[in-house]
Formats: C-alpha cells, sequence, structure tokens
C-alpha cells in the first residue's frame, strides 16, 4: 500500500492511496505517534528501552511545515516546532491513520 497523493486540510492529512482508498489522519495523532528513537525509544539486546524524557508538545507542535517523501518506502514530516527526525514507513502511516478512523 502506497500514497498516491497527500495533503494537509486543516488540522487534518488527508491521504489518497494506490487502491483508491482515502484516509484522514489528525495531525495531532500523526505526530504524537512518531516512530523516531528520541520519541518512542530504542530497544537493545537485552530488551531494555532507552528514549528521551517526555516533554510537553508546544504550540506548533502539531502544524505540518512539510511532508517529504523518503525513497519508495515512507514519508518524513516536518513540524512547525523543528521536530523533524521520525521516518512513517507506508505501512506504518496506514496503521495511524486507521487507528485515528476509530
Amino acid at each position: 500500500m502506497r500514497p498516491v497523493d497527500m495533503q494537509p486540510v486543516g488540522v487534518e492529512l488527508a491521504i489518497k492511496w494506490d487502491d483508491g482508498t482515502e484516509t484522514f489522519v489528525r495531525l495531532e495523532a500523526l505526530r504524537r505517534a512518531c516512530p523516531c528513537a528520541g520519541c518512542k525509544g530504542e530497544v537493545d539486546i537485552m530488551g531494555n528501552l532507552y528514549k528521551n524524557p517526555d516533554k510537553p508538545y508546544g504550540p506548533n507542535a502539531f502544524q505540518l511545515t512539510r511532508l517529504g517523501m523518503v525513497g519508495g518506502y515512507g514519508v518524513q514530516p516536518l513540524w512547525a516546532d523543528g521536530h523533524g527526525t521520525g521516518i512513517y514507513a507506508f505501512d506504518y502511516l496506514k496503521r495511524v491513520a486507521d487507528a485515528g478512523a476509530n
């Protein structure tokens, strides 16, 4: 499943998928699901989780500045607060979008 078009619409990201379906995901949900190591952490071989301390989101945290493609497998949003290290693989993006629809 791959997106063929993505456009921010208000507080949501509209995604049209290559199977013809469309999903809308709230930008806040997208940001809170950031898969980067700083947000979600990393697990070592012993199963220990390492991540940055949780910090409150600022007023610009949920404003999408840019959405760039990463190779043929994902997208990387840049948020107005400067955060931009999360790469959302297409299958992960689809799961986040579907979870927001429920």
